[in-house]
């Protein structure tokens, strides 16, 4: 592990403003911050990220390292934030050859706030090989249920994502951002920050958000093979789960969800009754 020196420059995630409601009376109105943050990596500007501003160190490491533009905690040598001129410096002992050529190269993604893939990141072909996880039906019922309990900035103040590290029904780590790229890419840097020694075992990514090809990418990255969503999934990204041989579950409300990739490695031990209406 680096010596690396770290700023601490975490912000309040809901700020109070005046709403006047439907009776016509004012009242106090919880909502969520959303401050801009531009990355910069060896002072070179990468990226401006929309963020809630809960973990900002953790954000910017998480997205380097999901965008391939560092490939080591060790590389890591000072990252600082300094929220009075909205900016995060990153230095690193290295940084890839080819830096300029794939910041040159972007593809803007269908996330929330606008993502962004440097690189030809939707075309890497050398990606671990995962695990092959399998998951009970049961388990993944309870994991909804246990989840309920960790979206305290949506329930407050709505306008975020959450997403969770998960070891099946257990929530190992739950962030809130303006974006659900923003929040995967926190928990990915709060991995590493983390370290290995005392990390809890990872095997379930839960989003809020849709089922992209970035969403895919960054959780493949992150060595997990079992998405879980309560909202939909796009082509693009049936197609890379496909290729890395992650496991899909979209539109996970309730006892309800659609799994694809799931062949062996979902156990049907909980089928809820068939209800009028249902679709076959």
């Amino acid at each position: 592990m680096s010596d690396l020196q770290l700023s601490h420059a975490r912000m309040p995630t809901t700020l109070e403003i005046e709403v006047i409601d439907e009776f016509g009376e004012p009242r106090e109105q919880a909502i969520a911050a959303e401050r801009a943050l531009t990355l910069y990596l060896n002072r070179r500007e990468i990226v401006t990220l929309m963020t809630l501003g809960a973990e900002p160190e953790a954000l910017v490491i998480g997205y380097l390292r999901n965008q391939g533009l560092i490939h080591s905690y060790d590389d890591l040598l000072t990252v600082h934030v300094d929220w009075d001129v909205g900016a995060a410096a990153v230095v690193t002992g290295h940084e890839p050859e080819d830096l300029a050529e794939r910041l040159g190269q972007r593809t803007v993604t269908t996330g929330c706030g606008q993502g962004t893939v440097f690189g030809r990141l939707l075309e890497t072909t050398d990606m671990t090989a995962l695990p092959d996880t399998v998951v009970e039906q049961s388990v993944l019922y309870q994991l909804l249920e246990n989840l309920g309990a960790y979206n305290e900035t949506y329930r407050s103040a709505g306008a975020v994502h959450g997403c969770a590290l998960c070891h099946q029904d257990q929530v190992i780590d739950f962030i809130e951002d303006v974006g659900r790229h923003n929040a995967v890419d926190t928990l990915a840097g709060r991995q590493w920050l983390q370290g290995t020694s005392d990390r809890e075992p990872v095997d379930i990514f839960y989003t809020t958000g849709r089922l992209t090809s970035e969403m895919v990418l960054k959780v493949a990255q992150m060595g997990i093979s079992v998405l879980v969503s309560r909202s939909g999934v796009t082509q693009k990204g049936v197609e890379l789960a496909q290729r890395f041989g992650v496991m899909l579950i979209a539109r996970a409300k309730g006892r309800r969800f659609q799994a694809i990739g799931s062949a062996g490695r979902l156990m049907h031990d909980a089928i809820p009754p068939k209800r009028p209406g249902d679709r076959r």
